[in-house]
């Protein structure tokens, strides 16, 4: 694609992400869902506070991403795949959201935790296992292909949900200790559940039966291991 289209895609998607942003910037009625979805019913109104914050550090990037997502698209030659541009949103948008958690707010409340925490407090192992099969998988196949391109996307895929997940467990805590461990694991979950998706979803040109089975398969997937999780809450309690 001509660099004037590429600024052209640039210019569109990026005003579409500002919308997006305008549109799902969250507020107490979306901090109070999440936290309720995870198994706080009766989170107090600084547990939504947190979990507003949590929500906005993650989406304030959206805007930029999207702009600058289908100029390197075009370099690897995935301008024209539109969900790319979705998946490395919502997973570059979880990897900016834990890094600037590294850095609180000032007036954002902190407790000593009484043990560190593991991965495994953040997501299950069967997870992380399922993780490590799909994106090994992907890769033979698509490099057994000679797709290259498909390589390094699922390769980046998977490097960037391992990294939120090394995140979360070790960025410092804020706030409730429960609500502390429900946004690390959603963090957790969320990315490894995108690149467990990611290797059967975007890249077959025919869709056979097989095809199709592994893009169910895979989106199956994403809904149990990202989907809401209220034993995290009970577990922590």
């Amino acid at each position: 694609m001509a660099w004037d289209n590429v600024l052209g895609v640039a210019i569109v998607m990026g005003i579409f992400g500002l919308g997006l942003l305008v549109v799902l910037w969250p507020g107490e009625k979306h901090g109070r869902r999440l936290l309720t979805r995870w198994g706080i019913d009766r989170p107090s109104d600084e547990d939504v506070a947190e979990a507003v914050r949590y929500l906005k550090r993650r989406r304030i990037a959206y805007p930029c991403l999207f702009v600058l997502l289908p100029v390197l698209g075009d370099v690897i030659g995935l301008a024209e795949d539109t969900p790319w541009t979705i998946v490395w949103t919502l997973l570059l948008g979880g990897l900016f959201g834990e890094l600037f958690a590294f850095r609180p707010p000032k007036t954002t409340r902190r407790r000593a935790m009484l043990a560190h925490r593991r991965v495994r407090d953040v997501i299950p192992a069967w997870a992380l296992v399922l993780l490590g099969l799909t994106t090994g998988s992907g890769l033979t196949y698509y490099a057994t292909d000679g797709r290259w391109q498909a390589v390094a996307v699922v390769a980046g895929c998977g490097l960037v949900a391992a990294g939120i997940v090394a995140l979360a467990v070790r960025r410092p805590a804020a706030g409730d200790p429960v609500v502390d461990l429900v946004l690390r694991a959603r963090s957790a979950r969320v990315a490894t559940g995108l690149a467990i998706a990611v290797p059967g979803a975007l890249f077959h040109a025919e869709m056979s039966a097989a095809a199709v089975g592994v893009f169910v398969l895979g989106l199956i997937a994403l809904r149990v291991v990202a989907g809401p999780h209220r034993s995290v809450a009970a577990a922590a309690s």
